[in-house]
């Protein structure tokens, strides 16, 4: 493990100024104002390699360069810590350790594009953060950090808190945007992307709570030194969120290029009562579920591609032998088909449909060809919904139709290996 972006979480008053410049808390910051072109500071971000930690895995640096294209006079910055991703909880830790990290990152990207005001839009479940950002917000603007002429510069920036109501979606940046406007929580069509019609149709730059917490470090430190973590392909650090049937569970923060198999048994100190595991399924519900034959991948963005496979929120749920495919699976699906806005049909009544074939196959009234069913309406998921909820809804149906095929046929020949489900849907009371 390494501690590297976490380094301020749980080391410092949250609120402290003074703790927070004392451990190098603003140096990055005021280098790029004092020191830096915006241009210079869109290049270091670019050199670094750095990718967006929400999941998509976007160039950051190449982000920053389309916002600042923008001639708008008016632009927006926006960090997204809508951490709604079942098993995701590495963002509540930089939100209650270090917001003063995630604000300095959040001005450096506003010099750098041209903005004047940003919004940090935190989960509504996550009220002590948002208290603790107002007060953080509030310190900073007594201190000459935020508003106008800020350390005596002509550079103006300034900072609200704004949460959701619990909508999934609305990590998705588009519905997020319109949350903001106070609109419902639904994606848009794309293009245009925000960086050309973002908030109230302005240019604007949406970011996760991690990639921002990057910045400070990146610019204070130089890109070179940043690219001694992780690998050529993927630079840094990740934090990561553990859950499921593993001995030490939380969040920690590893190199890229650390396998799937160090995670949990070197760091996480293996499965629970030495049973067996059956899957990993990586970046959340909308995550894929792999077998134990491909533990020895490494966490890269490219070598997680080449398998089909992508780290989303760097969630991680280990699942022991006791667990039944199909159960899991109707868990999963009745949360999108639940999350879904329903605006567009393909997502709307995909989860639907999908629910309603996994619950007739435990039932024990399913066939193969509802194994060809569910793959044909989950592709078409993927491949034509409006957002990144419908697009990633199915990868966990999809991937364990490919990885456990066998498990879905002993279920429609009225069989469960875990003694969860009984032929006729009854749940077998073990004891």
């Amino acid at each position: 493990m390494v501690n590297f972006i976490s380094k301020y979480a749980g080391k410092i008053n949250p609120l402290s100024l003074k703790e927070y410049k004392d451990r190098g808390g603003f140096q990055g910051f005021e280098k790029a104002l004092f020191q830096m072109s915006p241009s210079e500071v869109i290049d270091e971000i670019k050199d670094s390699n750095l990718k967006g930690r929400g999941g998509a895995s976007f160039p950051t640096g190449l982000k920053w360069q389309f916002v600042a294209a923008e001639g708008a006079s008016e632009k927006y910055v926006i960090c997204n810590a809508d951490e709604g991703e079942p098993g995701t909880f590495k963002d509540q830790v930089l939100l209650e350790g270090s917001p003063m990290q995630i604000i300095e990152g959040m001005m450096i990207a506003a010099y750098a594009v041209g903005a004047t005001k940003g919004f940090i839009y935190i989960r509504g479940e996550y009220s002590k953060e948002q208290v603790i950002f107002k007060n953080a917000i509030e310190v900073l603007r007594n201190e000459g950090y935020l508003g106008k002429h800020i350390l005596g510069q002509d550079f103006e920036f300034d900072l609200e808190v704004r949460s959701g109501a619990g909508a999934y979606v609305c990590g998705e940046e588009t519905a997020l945007i319109e949350s903001i406007e106070g609109n419902p929580g639904r994606s848009r069509f794309k293009p245009p992307y925000p960086p050309q019609f973002g908030l109230w149709g302005k240019p604007t730059l949406v970011n996760n709570v991690e990639t921002l917490a990057n910045i400070p470090l990146i610019i204070s430190g130089g890109a070179e030194e940043y690219k001694k973590y992780g690998t050529a392909s993927s630079s840094g650090t990740k934090l990561i969120s553990v859950s499921g049937n593993v001995v030490n569970r939380g969040v920690f923060e590893v190199e890229f290029g650390t396998t799937l198999r160090e995670i949990i048994y070197d760091i996480c100190g293996g499965i629970k009562k030495n049973k067996q595991l059956k899957f990993v399924q990586l970046g959340g519900s909308s995550g894929a579920c792999i077998p134990e034959s491909l533990l020895d991948l490494k966490l890269d963005f490219n070598v997680l591609k080449k398998h089909g496979i992508g780290l989303g929120s760097g969630a991680i749920l280990v699942v022991d032998e006791e667990t039944c495919i199909l159960d899991f699976i109707k868990m999963t699906t009745k949360f999108f088909n639940h999350e879904s806005c329903g605006k567009c049909t393909t997502c709307r009544e995909g989860n639907r449909h999908i629910c309603k074939i996994i619950d007739r196959i435990i039932h024990g009234n399913g066939a193969e060809r509802d194994l060809r069913l569910m793959i044909e309406i989950a592709t078409i998921m993927k491949e034509s919904s409006l957002c990144g909820l419908g697009q990633a809804a199915p990868t966990a149906i999809l991937t364990t139709l490919k990885y456990f095929n066998g498990e879905y046929m002993e279920h429609i020949n009225g069989f469960c290996r875990s003694g969860v489900c009984h032929p006729k849907g009854e749940v077998k009371i073990n004891g």
